[in-house]
Formats: structure tokens, C-alpha cells, sequence
């Protein structure tokens, strides 16, 4: 199956610094977006440190010599790199006073043929667009969704709630931080997108779909988002990857991919 893929950055309306991050890497079939927190500048080292050991440590394991892989080994493989960037992230916050604090929410996303394995720890999404139809691939490790679990809220009343921004599980705060990975069935015709809470905080579900099912284009898509945010207020920064699954040849930078079902 190809794999097309675009990323869009906005720093919205009421912050002056990015402190999200995104790196996508096509050869490896892999999406990385993390929404950093701290004071100062810290949320966007936080972030950037994130998403670059993620990226690396999953290239290092890829390339290595090994039999097919199996689906333990992959959730395996992606728990491993979070912890990894859990621990840069979190030692570089005890060794340097303006880092004490920062953090970041970490959503990844590693795709073979008919499989979509996503990772997540924090409040960022994953999505996926399938007949129209958008379904959220990730939970929210958040105070607000505990609540709604709990049946103290409603998800309607969720979205005037003063805890909107409470993360439950972020990393680089704690020494050991667990990422949360599903496997997924892909198809043709799929649009995969991670997003920030800078987007699904401004805008609903269903106002996501209909400008997700508005184009073909996955750059005009991401455009056409980030203005919805910043319509919607713009109150946080908005970091958008779009992933759409094709028919056809597997891209020539992946033939290593081995891969057997468990």
C-alpha cells in the first residue's frame, strides 16, 4: 500500500512560540507529533527532544538484522522508544533549572501494508477518516476523560469544562511513562491524521470530518484545519500530519519491513 504524507505547523493566535513538534519520515512509514509544556522555552525542547529519539530509536530497531517481526515486538519496539525519549526529556528537566518541569504529549503513528500501529501518551490524537466516517484511534490520557469515564461529565458538558488542558500521562514528568499502543486495520482510501490539542480543542469532531472530506488534497486539508482553529479562536498552537493510505506497490524505501501476524 503508498503512503502519502503532509504536516502542517501554525503557531495560532495567542501564543508568540511553537512548542509543538512533528517529524515524518516516509521511508520509515512513521509520523511523530508531541505538544510540549514547561515554562519559558522548555515545551518546545521538550517536544523537539521527543520526537527526534522516538524517530531514531525506531530507525535503529527497523535496521537492524532480524527475523519477521511480530505484532508484540512492534508494540514492544514503540514502548521502548518512548520510554527512551521519557527519560532524555526527563533528565534533561532535573540537570537544567529553565528545563525543571517541561514535558510533552507524544502520538505516533507506523504503518505496513494492512496495519496501523498508533502510540500515545498525553492529550494529542489520532484519527482516522474511513467512508466519511471519522473515528478518534486514540483516548485521551486527561483528567476530562477520566471524568466523562467516571460518568461525572458528559461529553457534552466536557466541552465547557475548566480541565480541558490536565494531562494524566505526559512525558518527561515522571521516571517511567507508559505508551498506550492499538493496532489497526488499514484499507485504501484511509486518512490517517495526529493532531495537537491545539486542533481538537477548537474545533469538534464533526467540523474536523467535514473539512477532512472537503479535498483531496491532503496540503490543502491541513490548511484548510489550522484556519478552522484559528477561526474557532486559535487559543494554542495547532500541529496537523495527514496520512493517506493508496492501492499499489509498496513504496520501494520500505522493502525491509518483515512482518508476520502473531
Amino acid at each position: 500500500m503508498q503512503l502519502e504524507f503532509f504536516s502542517a505547523l501554525d503557531t495560532g493566535r495567542a501564543r508568540s512560540n511553537n512548542e509543538d513538534a512533528v517529524r515524518v519520515d516516509e521511508n520509515l512509514a512513521l509520523a511523530v507529533l508531541a505538544d510540549g509544556m514547561g515554562g519559558y522555552n522548555a515545551g518546545e525542547v521538550a517536544s523537539a527532544m521527543a520526537v527526534e529519539c522516538v524517530c531514531e530509536d525506531i530507525a535503529r530497531w527497523l535496521s537492524a538484522p532480524s527475523g519477521p517481526r511480530d505484532e508484540e515486538e512492534i508494540r514492544q519496539a514503540m514502548m521502548a522508544s518512548a520510554q527512551h525519549a521519557n527519560q532524555v526529556v526527563y533528565e534533561a528537566s532535573q540537570s537544567r533549572a529553565e528545563y525543571a518541569g517541561m514535558g510533552t504529549t507524544l502520538v505516533s503513528a507506523l504503518f505496513n501494508d494492512d496495519r496501523l500501529w498508533v502510540g500515545h501518551i498525553g492529550d494529542s490524537r489520532a484519527y482516522r477518516l474511513r467512508g466519511g466516517k471519522l473515528e478518534q484511534l486514540s483516548r485521551d490520557h486527561s483528567l476530562l476523560q477520566e471524568q466523562i469515564d467516571a460518568g461525572l461529565l458528559t461529553p457534552e458538558e466536557a466541552v465547557y469544562s475548566m480541565n480541558r488542558n490536565l494531562v494524566t500521562r505526559a512525558v518527561g514528568v515522571e521516571p517511567a511513562v507508559e505508551l498506550e499502543v492499538v493496532g489497526h486495520e488499514l484499507r485504501p482510501g484511509d486518512l490517517v491524521m495526529l493532531c495537537s490539542d491545539g486542533l481538537s480543542d477548537m474545533l469538534p469532531d464533526a467540523a474536523i470530518a467535514q473539512v477532512m472530506r472537503a479535498s483531496d488534497s491532503l496540503e490543502a486539508t491541513a490548511n484548510a484545519l489550522i484556519a478552522a482553529a484559528n477561526a474557532a479562536g486559535g487559543r494554542d498552537n495547532i500541529s496537523v500530519v495527514l496520512v493517506r493510505a493508496k492501492g499499489g506497490a509498496a513504496h520501494a524505501g520500505r522493502a525491509w519491513w518483515p512482518f508476520r501476524r502473531a
